[in-house]
């Protein structure tokens, strides 16, 4: 089947302002749209830019904006667009080249909230254990792969460069209700602020943009409660 592809170009060293260009590619309902760009960049264009490495879901990087939604573009398959589908690069972040967009703000607020765990010596000859329920309190904030999905979905970031973004938020909580951690009441005060949690509006577009299915705006609002109640 031919399937048209419409691509937001943007070359910083050639453009005034960012174009579309369209291809027309064969491919089958079952291909995904990585392979559709692929096919573009390996055949037609070898100057289309964007990022991708392992192409099954895990690493995050080919986050982009498929007719007008946030999706992983090696997660998605062609039969859930019509014949023509629009790509353009993440909103709410400084266009680098084409579909690759400047994620450093975004990792520096990940890296804000202290994302690894804070604790003193493990136990003498044995493991920081957990029982189930423990584990169940925080273990779908580690799904969580950093493709900013989330972020760019939320119309606060858009406006506010200093919202540390719901994907900081996500991977704080990791480690707050972790039971082997120590430096949650840190995390809490880092949020505790208007760039933190109270500056989230409850869109739910985070939730919804959400390729690993993770309870995004439920787990800001568990934050937001944690707070108010004063309880780790």
């Amino acid at each position: 089947m031919d399937y048209v592809f419409r691509i937001k170009r943007y070359d910083p060293d050639v453009d005034v302002k960012p174009h579309f260009e369209e291809y027309t590619l064969d491919l089958a309902p079952t291909d995904r749209v990585l392979d559709g760009l692929n096919e573009i960049k390996w055949h037609h264009d070898g100057t289309l830019t964007y990022r991708r490495s392992c192409a099954h879901g895990v690493c995050g990087s080919d986050a982009m904006r498929i007719n007008g939604r946030n999706y992983l573009a090696c997660k998605t398959l062609m039969k859930e667009f019509g014949k023509k589908i629009t790509l353009e690069p993440l909103v709410g972040f400084r266009v680098i080249k084409d579909l690759v967009v400047d994620m450093e703000d975004f990792f520096a607020g990940y890296r804000s909230i202290k994302p690894y765990l804070i604790a003193g010596e493990a136990p003498a000859g044995a493991e920081r254990r957990q029982t189930p329920e423990e584990l169940a309190r925080y273990e779908g904030a580690t799904k969580c792969i950093l493709c900013a999905a989330c972020t760019s979905s939320c119309p606060i970031t858009w406006a506010n460069e200093t919202f540390v973004g719901p994907a900081a938020i996500v991977n704080a909580a990791r480690f707050i209700y972790d039971s082997r951690d120590e430096g949650a009441a840190e995390r809490l005060r880092i949020l505790n602020t208007n760039t933190g949690v109270w500056r989230c509006r409850t869109v739910f577009n985070c939730t919804e943009a959400c390729p690993r299915d993770i309870e995004v705006t439920n787990t800001i609002e568990d934050v937001k409660r944690t707070l108010l109640l004063e309880q780790v």
